[in-house]
């Protein structure tokens, strides 16, 4: 008969597709979660994996179990929940996945209504701009730049934002007002650091000015803007980062460029009150933030 505390072995497995990784996210040692996997393949009469050199994959009966072991794990976790909350009440911990331009200039800034509903609740933000970010779904909901592929996940999109090329006054004093793209090619850009930057979405200023090399990059938003402001370039930012502040000027603005910020949410806690909740606290906020649109496209799991 199959255990449910196996299925918890099994899942991890199916989610991370190593032994080892699998065995550091439970906290055990790998040969614990091999015996436990061994364990509910005899109980259940089949093969659960494949063992290959690139890690261990899902059989079609794997496939078929995973509905019902997340199904059991969505459950235990909405009565955890549900046991360990005062009626009307949410507490525990939080965990939202975020860019760090959205997690630090808008997300972070914009709990205050999340948090003043649910005082009890602990919020954690965790940023980085990699495509891995989500891969872990050591999250409650998360925030991407592109589609989620991560298996296990409702995605949806979130909202679009523009971003557009920023230079300081001081800057431009010293350089001139660049008349067009083509100008741009002759002065100091600021972007990503090339061999960090592993997400397609980013690469905005290889499509705005093929071929040229920032002479300052950083790997995240964060620098790029503090660059900028220090008038040691020109940089392409969000338009929610620079827009409003008074040390940076707008230059170019025929040329805008939009992305779309995606929301997914690991199956297993779709039902979570807490999930629920950020997830209506995200829409609201972008909802209400002047350099934001909000989308309501919904991809399915």
């Amino acid at each position: 008969m199959i255990q449910a505390d196996d299925l918890r072995f099994f899942l991890e497995v199916a989610r991370t597709g190593r032994l080892v990784s699998a065995a550091r996210g439970l906290g055990v040692e790998h040969t614990t979660v091999g015996r436990r996997v061994t364990q509910l393949e005899r109980a259940a009469g089949t093969r659960l994996f494949d063992r290959t050199p690139a890690g261990w994959e899902l059989t079609e009966a794997g496939q078929r179990l995973v509905v019902h072991a997340e199904a059991i794990e969505s459950s235990l976790l909405a009565a955890s929940e549900e046991l360990g909350s005062a009626r009307g009440r949410l507490s525990g911990t939080l965990r939202i996945a975020a860019p760090d331009g959205f997690g630090a200039f808008v997300l972070s800034p914009g709990l205050g209504r999340l948090r003043a509903a649910y005082p009890d609740l602990t919020i954690e933000v965790v940023t980085e701009t990699r495509l891995n970010l989500l891969a872990t779904r050591e999250f409650d909901v998360g925030i991407a730049l592109e589609v989620p592929t991560t298996r296990g996940v409702r995605s949806r999109a979130l909202a679009t934002y523009g971003l557009s090329f920023y230079a300081s006054p001081g800057y431009l004093s010293r350089t001139g007002v660049p008349g067009g793209l083509e100008d741009l090619y002759q002065r100091s850009m600021i972007g990503y650091v090339d061999s960090l930057l592993d997400i397609p979405a980013l690469r905005f200023l290889d499509a705005a000015l093929p071929g040229v090399r920032p002479a300052v990059q950083t790997n995240n938003v964060t620098g790029q803007w503090m660059a900028a402001v220090a008038g040691l370039g020109v940089a392409i930012l969000p338009d929610f980062v620079a827009a409003d502040d008074q040390r940076l000027i707008r230059i170019i603005e025929e040329v805008r460029i939009e992305r779309t910020y995606w929301i997914a949410v690991p199956t297993e806690h779709q039902r979570l009150a807490r999930t629920r909740a950020a997830e209506t606290a995200l829409f609201e906020l972008v909802a209400g933030h002047r350099h934001l649109t909000p989308s309501e496209q919904d991809l399915g799991e």
